[in-house]
């Protein structure tokens, strides 16, 4: 008896732990804020799009990671972005020259990596 609800208790904790599991690869998990989760301010740039970059970044796995640096990237002064982390890419549209070096100190400090920096 005691066997079949040892049985029964690891199945119900393999059930949920599995259905966690899958919310959070879907990007719908609330790590990286936990709770509710961050909410991606929307920029627009001000002033002339001087050039756009797209950054390649390593280690986003769910919408929170996505909205953390996109809200990291976009307190820049001359920079409005958009993240994806599906893809694992930013798009950064800037009015003012930005260097590689201040996007890739920008995006490390958020805990992630820049793996690529593709000018357009």
């Amino acid at each position: 008896m005691i066997n079949i609800i040892i049985i029964a208790v690891i199945i119900v904790i393999a059930f949920f732990a599995a259905k966690s599991s899958i919310s959070h690869f879907k990007g719908n998990g609330s790590c990286c804020g936990g709770g509710g989760g961050t909410i991606a301010d929307e920029k627009k740039l001000e002033g002339t799009k001087l050039g756009e970059k797209v950054l390649i970044i390593k280690g986003m796995t769910c919408v929170n990671c996505q909205n953390h640096v996109q809200n990291s990237l976009n307190k820049l002064d001359g920079v409005a972005a958009k993240v994806d982390f599906k893809k694992e890419k930013a798009v950064v549209e800037y009015s003012r020259q930005i260097s590689n070096d201040e996007l890739k100190e920008v995006i490390d400090r958020a805990g992630y990596t820049l793996k690529e920096v593709i000018e357009k």
